[in-house]
Parts: C-alpha cells; structure tokens; sequence
C-alpha cells in the first residue's frame, strides 16, 4: 500500500529558489511541474535518452511525462531521490551547459553515493576554457580534489589511470597562470620506461625526453593555444622537464606538477618536495598500482603518506575507479585487477618464522 504525504505547491529539496514545485494528485500520483521556461528536451534529452537513464536507474517508480509535468507512483523513498535528482539537473541545464546522458549517470551515482553531495556544483564548476571547451570535474572526488588543489600547498592525487589526476591539475595550472597568481608553470616526471628497455635515443635533450613528457604536452595542447605554446616554453613560462633536472633548484611562484610520481624513489621523492619555494604550489600525481621501478626499489609514492601524512597544508586525495572518466570499461579494468590482485595475495602461502 502506498501512503503520501501531502504537499500542496511547496518547494522540491536542494534548490527551493528555482522553481520546480510538486502537488499531490487525486490518484497515486506525484506530479513534478518543470518551469516552461525550460524546454524539456534539453531535461529530458533526444529522443527522450535522458528519460531513458533515469527510468532504468529508479526501476521502482512509475515515470511518466505529460508537457512540462512529470508524474512518479512508487516508493516515497525512491521518489525523493527522483526529486532531488531533477533539481540538481535543473541547475545543471540553467547553468547554461548542456545536459548529456553521461552527466545524467554521473549525477545519479553522486547522489547514490553521497547523498549530501550536490552534482550541479560538481558539474557545472568551470576550472579552465579554452577553444569553446571548458575543463570540469565530472565526479564528486575530482571535485574535492581541484579543491584541496586551491586549499592546500602541496596536494597528492593517488588514483589509477583515467581518474583526471594529471589533467585537473594542468587544468588548475593553466588557471593560475591566466589569473596570475603564479609566474610559470613546472611539469616533470621521472624518465622511467614502462617494462620495456628502448636503449640510447638518438637526438638533442629535448628529443630524447619528449616521448617521457608526451603525456604533458597533450594535456597542455588541450588548454593552451597551441601556437602559443612553443613561445611560452621559450621566454621559461611553461618548463617541461626530467625529474633529474630538479636538483639543486629553488621554486618560487611556481605551480609545480610532478607526475607518475610512482615512479621516483622515496630519495627523488625528498628531493623534489624540498624545491618549494615561496608563492608556488605543488600537485603530485600517481598511480601506486603502476609502478615500473626495478624489481624491488621501493617507491617514494608508496612511503610518503606515513611520512607526511601529519604536516599541515599538505592534502592527499585517493581517486578511484568510480572516478574514472575515460571509456567505462576502464573502470571496470580497474575493478578486475584489484580484485585480482586481492585474491592473489590472500592465497599466497604465508611465511613462516624459523624455530630456534
């Protein structure tokens, strides 16, 4: 039997101020009433793909549309949820992006997650534009990772691949620069080969590194108009460097990047850390899963959290495979390792301590 609590014309949860109301119907119904000045389409998407996603993720609740009206009948429970996803969406779609299937799950694994958590500030928090193309954080995690990025001097990003690591914090650098708040950006990473030995490599320096620092330069390409770029690494405002090349140096109103930090020993690690300087900020990017070192050097990612995790002004944000925002079989990739990994290492026979 379904019992409703009658509420006649009073605000939806989450963002009571923007209109969206429900009323109780004569029969089992819920009524959801979208404000005309929002076409439905761009709420209920194509070919209603939008409506699509959320039907198959409340397969509880009765979903029907009439106009601008939205009528559920299920649980009440459910149909809060329903509630509060629409007002976020609504924010969403008034924020002036364009609502996609994909922020539509995003939203709705936000919210399953966390109810607290708000989606359209996630989702509609602009970090960088460049080309027509803004650079968001698409998950709650990212989020309160370019936050710990703005809060914090130095901010470790620990997560597998795809998680944004890297791209947010580029993103976060070319922001700095344009808001000039810093002078230059610094990106480095440890020249380390990943299981493969490519021997000597012909050419200058700079193109023995390049296929090391690769991975920057694309996420750069992707925020800085690439005609500029070239001038920028000219005049010493954008500086992409081996790790190697850090010693002995003082970084002062610098935004700093070291990625694949799993790769540096607990000794390069030190190393880099020490070359703060005054007005920079520091982002260190990770994956503790990846780890292409020598068989048995021990990783600097891996030791510096129970060394530092006690300092202040220092944040250290674990992404995971719900933060994955490549193709969503990387996710699932992820998933399958660790769960590899786990029963591997409970099934591997246990030393035991010689007897006396």
């Amino acid at each position: 039997m379904l019992i409703y609590i009658c509420l006649a014309d009073v605000p939806l949860l989450g963002h009571p101020d923007k209109g969206l109301r429900r009323r109780m119907q004569p029969m089992d119904r819920t009524l959801f009433a979208i404000p005309h000045a929002i076409p439905m389409i761009s709420l209920l998407g194509a070919a209603d793909a939008n409506l699509r996603i959320i039907e198959e993720a409340f397969p509880s609740l009765l979903i029907t549309v009439r106009g601008n009206e939205i009528f559920f009948s299920g649980d009440l429970e459910e149909g809060a949820r329903l509630e509060a996803l629409i007002n976020e969406l609504l924010v969403v779609i008034r924020s002036g992006l364009t609502l996609t299937g994909e922020q539509v799950l995003r939203s709705i694994a936000m919210l399953q997650s966390v109810p607290q958590e708000h989606p359209a500030e996630v989702l509609s928090l602009n970090i960088v534009s460049n080309r027509g193309r803004s650079i968001r954080p698409k998950t709650a995690n990212q989020k309160h990772y370019v936050d710990a990025i703005d809060e914090h001097t130095i901010t470790f990003g620990i997560g597998p691949a795809g998680t944004g690591k890297t791209y947010l914090a580029m993103a976060k650098a070319v922001s700095a620069l344009q808001a000039k708040t810093v002078n230059r950006i610094i990106l480095t990473r440890p020249a380390v080969e990943a299981g493969e030995h490519l021997g000597f490599l012909p050419g200058t320096l700079s193109e023995k590194i390049d296929p090391y620092l690769r991975p920057l330069f694309d996420a750069l390409h992707d925020m800085i108009d690439p005609d500029s770029i070239p001038r920028l690494m000219q005049s010493g405002v954008i500086e992409v460097a081996p790790l190697a090349y850090m010693r002995g140096r003082t970084l002062n109103d610098a935004f700093i990047i070291l990625d694949e930090a799993q790769n540096t020993s607990p000794e390069q690690m030190k190393m880099f850390l020490t070359r703060l300087g005054f007005g920079s900020t520091m982002v260190v990017t990770g994956d503790v899963t990846q780890i292409d070192l020598p068989h048995g050097q021990k990783s600097g990612l891996n030791v510096i959290r129970d060394i530092l995790d006690e300092v202040d002004d220092i944040a250290f944000i674990d992404l995971t495979s719900h933060d994955v925002v490549r193709h969503s079989l990387v996710g699932e990739i992820v998933d399958a390792y660790g769960k590899f990994e786990e029963a591997r290492a409970n099934s591997a026979p246990r030393q035991l301590r010689p007897s006396n």
